[in-house]
């Protein structure tokens, strides 16, 4: 079982999850970048710091480049018995092709999908993993650490092979994009009338309790209107991860309609937009067809 593990990564959340697994008493050796956080100079000062003869070492670092290079990097520092856990948010067909390179040198792989943000260290973190049973039980007191209290099944699952674990992340991330959606409508609405509807922001607080609507979205909604009731300090501008662009692509492979899910992601695509060329389309149809008025661009 493991008592002492490597943590490539130190951002909000790898951060936090060192100092909850040294909370729950297993070491932890960190590298990141920035020396001011990192506890060795390198990857290969961590890997060399690690007690034998199964090696952990858990990259939580941003999907794409970077994941791919720490991990290439790894492939040539770690050997037979190691175990790789790869937490961010990678897809999971590359999941599914590391872990046959890795295992052509007896490194063993595990994918895991963390959900909980900057909250997790308190609250504890959501986790999907997906990998070979033994490395999985190797992993069990690390992430039973890491997980909220309470019964285990609650907060963590092994959903199959590798690859499963990333996979039921992207699906959870496809619905987190809907539920974000629907408040965000919702509070709009309440906004817009103003005449009748006095108080948004005690209007959903109101919501936490009792309803049929709470939830921790909706708790952190509330808490972000306490801030800024019109949210006059930010831009509405909405990045997306790609997560939900991977679960469309999924249902239309799998003939699965998602139309909540779907909307929601083009909404994203929508809030960058600084004018629709598509919606000035439609106005000059209306105008074309039905003599509709337009109004002059802003420029």
């Amino acid at each position: 079982m493991v008592t002492h593990m490597g943590l490539v990564g130190l951002g909000k959340m790898g951060a936090n999850m060192r100092e909850r697994l040294r909370r729950a008493g297993i070491e932890v050796t960190g590298f990141d970048p920035r020396p001011e956080v990192s506890d060795v100079e390198s990857l290969a000062a961590l890997v060399d710091a690690l007690p034998g003869p199964r090696r952990v070492v858990w990259v939580m670092v941003p999907a794409g480049d970077p994941t791919r290079d720490v991990l290439a990097e790894l492939a040539g520092l770690l050997g037979e018995g190691d175990v790789v856990v790869e937490g961010g948010n990678s897809h999971y067909a590359e999941d599914q092709a590391r872990a046959a390179e890795l295992a052509e040198r007896g490194v063993g792989y595990v994918d895991v999908g963390v959900s909980g943000g900057v909250w997790g260290l308190e609250n504890g973190y959501g986790l999907m993993c997906g990998g070979d049973d033994d490395d999985v039980a190797e992993l069990m007191p690390v992430f039973d650490a890491l997980r909220p209290e309470g019964p285990r099944e609650e907060g963590f699952v092994h959903a199959g092979p590798v690859g499963a674990g990333h996979y039921a992340k992207m699906v959870h991330n496809g619905i987190e994009y809907g539920l974000m959606q629907a408040y965000a409508e919702g509070y709009e609405l309440l906004a817009a009338k103003k005449g009748l509807i006095t108080d948004v922001h005690g209007t959903m607080r109101a919501w936490q309790r009792g309803t049929v609507v709470r939830s921790w979205l909706l708790d952190l909604m509330v808490r972000a209107l306490e801030h800024d009731p019109w949210f006059e300090a930010i831009d509405d501008w909405v990045e997306d991860s790609g997560e939900g662009r991977w679960t469309v692509d999924e249902a239309i492979d799998n003939a699965v309609p998602l139309p909540v899910i779907s909307a929601a992601l083009f909404a994203r695509f929508s809030s960058r937009q600084p004018e629709s060329p598509a919606m000035k389309s439609v106005a000059a149809l209306r105008q074309q067809f039905g003599g509709h008025a337009v109004r002059p661009s802003a420029e």
